[in-house]
């Protein structure tokens, strides 16, 4: 009976304490190699990718989109509509981003960038202030990903919750 008790006091403990053990979210060295493969095809979406971040994401520069953006793009976003008209519209008049000079290198953290087919995942580490811990942070990761099609982003993925709009600089 004591045997029993116990392994349900610690199963209980395990499953009821927050789990607190982990390594940090390591941003890359050289973010901008990461946008890069020998495959042709594959680096070709990742330089429509690292534009989209440099360009638009990065320095603000929406009046850009149309080159980078299809007309259709879908956005899995709970924060913005589809359609680029509908995103450039988020960034410039909900969140009033601003255009900046494009920087000759990207300026965000990149943890990772994957591509396949026609797919294109960025991994960025995310610092989040941890609602249990006032004044404590914890680290995980964000990640964006983008369809391409003729040299444009065609749909976007990320994690997003509404009202939600993450600093990943």
């Amino acid at each position: 009976m004591k045997t029993l008790f116990l392994a349900g006091f610690f199963a209980f403990v395990a499953v009821s304490s927050p789990v607190v053990a982990q390594e940090p979210v390591i941003a890359a060295q050289n973010a901008d190699q990461l946008f890069t493969s020998p495959d042709p095809m594959l680096n070709a979406n990742k330089q429509v990718v690292y534009r989209i971040m440099r360009d638009l994401l990065d320095a603000g520069h929406w009046d850009k989109a149309s080159e980078l953006l299809s007309d259709e793009y879908l956005q899995h976003n709970p924060n913005a509509k589809s359609g680029r008209d509908a995103v450039v519209y988020y960034f410039t008049q909900v969140l009033k981003v601003q255009p900046r000079p494009i920087p000759e290198e990207l300026n965000m953290k990149i943890v990772a960038v994957m591509a396949e087919g026609d797919l294109v995942t960025v991994l960025y580490p995310r610092t989040v202030k941890d609602a249990q811990a006032p004044g404590g942070t914890y680290s995980t990761t964000w990640f964006d990903t983008w369809r391409i099609k003729d040299g444009k982003a065609v749909e976007h993925w990320d994690p997003a919750l509404l009202n939600e709009a993450p600093d990943l600089r």
